[in-house]
């Protein structure tokens, strides 16, 4: 039984989608109990970290900030520290050990605990480790039941924006990729009951969000067996695809293998889904390939962007890459690069890899391409993906797209308060193909679709101007007001 709190929240996510998802989850518990959440980890009397561990930088800067806060009990003797989520899961003890101040380490199985684990720490001044066991301390079941899916409260506050929202489907991979600690942080792959997710999605519409996004692993991989029916992706798009309220359905991320025909019709009939598929190629190179025990080839890949093409004509797809992966070449680099310039990407994550403990990768390979070397990769393959980007963007330049309006733009929101302004603020949204747009208009407009008329463009941005149109509606004509 937890206990009611008027204590100040402080919480940094770092990492995935997942992990802000995650972070979402734990505040709405949290919420619930009376925390009201700062942005000043020094009013803080619950500092939560949300930890990731793909990449070696991510935990440097998560034990960094720790660090920070060596002496911050001095100042507030109540204060509670904790580590969640996969670096937890990953370092366990480790954490205590590099961090004696911490209270609770907390791994992505066990957040449902996080509220009861801050109370027994406050109260005792006792440390607390719950994570998940190990994919070998046991059979699949029983590991499988140590990572519990955590999908309670949803909190608004903490999404992207509140009318856009994720939506966990599959949690943990089976992929065991050599480079990543997935796997053993997240825990087998288990897919949500569709049931579930159809009233999660429902709480969601119901809340005001417009879009939600699915997320897993290898969201792709998604089959799960109720009353009798199996049910893929493409079943449960189809079922969310009927929630009133909701203007626009992703997925992300998919793993190339799982792309069925099925699940690219789906997105091609449903009006509602968005026209973009991001699928991972990580090399173009089928040595690296094998390698990073991805399970498919150069051609594999070539072969499922063509059903991608030929089925969705104007779909958009971007990717990842990692350079300087264990082995790999100057020839398989420019592989790499030649894929990018064939499949014409409208974005890439290119990472320089970096080995991590307890992977395959780090048992078997030496880490033997140097660091200049990824720099240097990483800075050509980005040079050939914006050149791609700033081209096909310019493609957009005197059409019309449809954008779901999310808020005032980064920039405006630099500038200072958006609330106020009674007149236009630069806006932002995204394309069905998941294109940003900024635009100029009313920051009432958050949540609606709206037509732009796209004047100009970056690699990464389409720059318009709203379309206003009339629109018969009875014996009346109606302008809309957009601006």
């Amino acid at each position: 039984m937890t206990t009611p709190h008027n204590g100040k929240l402080f919480i940094e996510t770092v990492g995935c989608q997942m992990n802000m998802l995650d972070s979402e989850l734990v505040v709405g518990a949290l919420r619930k109990q009376g925390y009201s959440l700062t942005d000043d980890v020094r009013e803080a009397d619950t500092v939560l970290f949300n930890t990731c561990s793909v990449r070696e930088h991510a935990e440097h800067k998560i034990y960094s900030a720790l660090g920070r806060l060596k002496f911050s009990k001095q100042a507030r003797p109540n204060q509670v520290i904790g580590v969640l989520g996969c670096m937890a899961q990953k370092d366990q003890e480790l954490v205590f050990q590099r961090a004696p101040h911490v209270d609770l380490v907390v791994g992505t199985g066990q957040l449902a605990e996080v509220p009861k684990l801050i109370d027994s720490a406050r109260e005792r001044r006792e440390r607390s480790l719950a994570v998940s066991l190990d994919r070998k301390e046991g059979g699949r079941a029983a590991v499988s039941d140590s990572f519990q899916s955590y999908d309670p409260l949803r909190e608004p506050e903490m999404r992207p924006t509140p009318h856009q929202a994720f939506v966990r489907i599959v949690i943990g991979c089976d992929k065991f990729c050599t480079y990543c600690v997935v796997p053993m942080t997240r825990g087998p792959e288990q897919s949500r009951p569709p049931r579930d997710i159809r009233h999660e999605v429902q709480v969601l519409a119901d809340q005001g969000v417009k879009e939600v996004t699915l997320l897993g692993q290898t969201v792709n991989s998604y089959k799960h067996t109720q009353d009798g029916r199996l049910f893929r992706l493409s079943d449960l798009v189809e079922q969310i695809h009927e929630v009133d309220g909701i203007l626009r359905l992703k997925f992300v991320t998919n793993f190339p293998k799982d792309m069925t025909d099925d699940l690219l019709q789906a997105v091609r009939d449903l009006p509602k889904c968005a026209q973009y598929l991001h699928v991972p190629a990580q090399s173009g190179c089928n040595e690296m390939l094998k390698r990073m025990k991805r399970g498919y080839t150069v051609e594999d890949y070539r072969e499922m962007m063509g059903r991608i093409r030929s089925t969705l004509p104007n779909a958009a797809i971007s990717s990842d890459f990692i350079v300087g992966f264990c082995g790999e070449t100057e020839e398989a680099h420019q592989k790499s690069l030649d894929l990018i310039r064939e499949c014409r990407f409208k974005n890439s994550f290119i990472f320089k890899y970096s080995p991590r403990p307890g992977t395959k990768a780090f048992e078997l390979y030496a880490d033997d391409v140097p660091e200049e070397t990824k720099k240097h990769r990483n800075n050509e393959m980005l040079a050939v993906q914006n050149q791609i980007s700033a081209e096909d963007n310019a493609r957009f330049i005197g059409s019309d797209v449809e954008v779901l309006v999310e808020g005032p733009s980064r920039n405006e929101l630099k500038r200072g308060d958006t609330t106020s302004s009674t007149g236009p603020v630069q806006l932002t949204g995204r394309t069905t193909c998941d294109r940003i747009v900024v635009f100029d208009g009313n920051p009432r407009l958050a949540g609606t679709l709206a037509q732009i008329q796209v004047d100009d463009c970056t690699p990464t941005t389409l720059i318009g101007q709203i379309v206003t149109r009339e629109v018969q509606h009875g014996s009346s004509t109606l302008l809309p007001i957009l601006v």
